[in-house]
């Protein structure tokens, strides 16, 4: 049975990283963004997690916007 999640991470992503992170809700709480929705399991969990561990630390702190190969910046 899916579950709802919301989790935040220090820094701001753009709300078109939502893409990315499998159509999941992104926004800005201040200093932090949160992603939040509907994940089918445990593991879909631990997929998103990782995602999240990807991103590099200067992209959160200066308002990323992805790239149309790789919100990441990955080529």
């Amino acid at each position: 049975m899916p579950a709802y999640y919301e989790i935040r991470v220090d820094g701001v992503l753009d709300h078109r990283w939502a893409a990315w992170f499998g159509g999941l809700h992104v926004e800005t709480d201040g200093t932090q963004t949160v992603i939040s929705g509907l994940l089918t399991d445990q593991p879909a969990l631990h997929g998103l997690l990782v995602k999240i561990r990807r991103l590099p630390g200067s992209q959160a702190g200066n308002q990323a916007r992805p790239s149309d190969s790789d919100p990441a910046g990955n080529r």
